[in-house]
């Protein structure tokens, strides 16, 4: 009888991490959507994009902006309210698209397509391994965590280096780490879900967070690949 009662624990437990994180894909892709569809939208039109081409004080404070952006919803989401948490994560969605705008003046459409759909592919592979694998992933990703901190100082100094081979380590680096932080983030997502709350306001701004967070890797690994295989214009 305990054994029966404890294992219809585990299956409910089971479940609930299931559409959690069945809340957190879905939660990534509407903002990948909305990303995708304000990044085209300001392709096609000619001020925006003329904006952004020739005036760098805005194209790198909406850059500045993101990244101040990114780290406040990071470290107040858990106690702003549920309205405000989905404001906020779709409206970073928004402007991370004005930015993206970008590659489809300097990428060919049907590479910025093939290099989207193998992200895809990737993603869902290093998702699905992250999820149901037994091992323990802490020790990767704190690896992965400092190398990611290594990948932002060497693009920071190729900036000014401008070399053609540190773009390359840098590109195929990238691919690297943020293949790995895919399944390392998937299993801190699902072991991250408070059990006993499915439905509160809490459990949305668990599976935002998480959202966020995977939409990140999703992104990063989509323009490292893109930088790899894409086509320029």
């Amino acid at each position: 009888m305990e054994n029966q009662q404890r294992q219809l624990t585990e299956d409910q437990i089971k479940i609930e991490q299931a559409n959690f994180i069945a809340k957190v894909y879905g939660w990534m892709c509407a903002a990948l959507v909305v990303t995708g569809l304000t990044a085209w939208y300001v392709a096609q039109t000619e001020e925006l994009i003329l904006a952004l081409l020739s005036n760098k004080f805005l194209f790198y404070g909406l850059l500045i902006g993101e990244v101040l952006l990114v780290g406040y919803i990071s470290k107040a989401l858990p106690t702003m309210n549920v309205m405000m948490a989905k404001a906020l994560f779709f409206l970073y969605a928004m402007a991370n698209g004005l930015t993206l705008s970008l590659i489809f003046v300097i990428f060919t459409a049907s590479s910025i397509a093939s290099s989207f759909f193998i992200t895809a592919g990737t993603f869902a592979v290093m998702s699905i391994y992250g999820y149901f694998t037994k091992s323990d992933l802490t020790s990767m990703g704190r690896i992965l965590m400092m190398g990611l901190i290594g990948l932002i100082i060497a693009s920071i100094v190729n900036i000014f280096m401008q070399s053609t081979m540190m773009h390359w380590i840098i590109s195929y680096v990238g691919v690297f780490i943020f293949t790995g932080l895919i399944a390392y983030d998937t299993q801190k997502i699902k072991e991250m879900n408070i059990i006993g709350n499915e439905g509160t306001d809490e459990d949305t701004k668990e599976s935002l967070m998480g959202a966020l967070t995977l939409y990140l890797d999703f992104v990063n690994l989509f323009l490292y690949i893109l930088r790899i295989f894409g086509d320029r214009k």
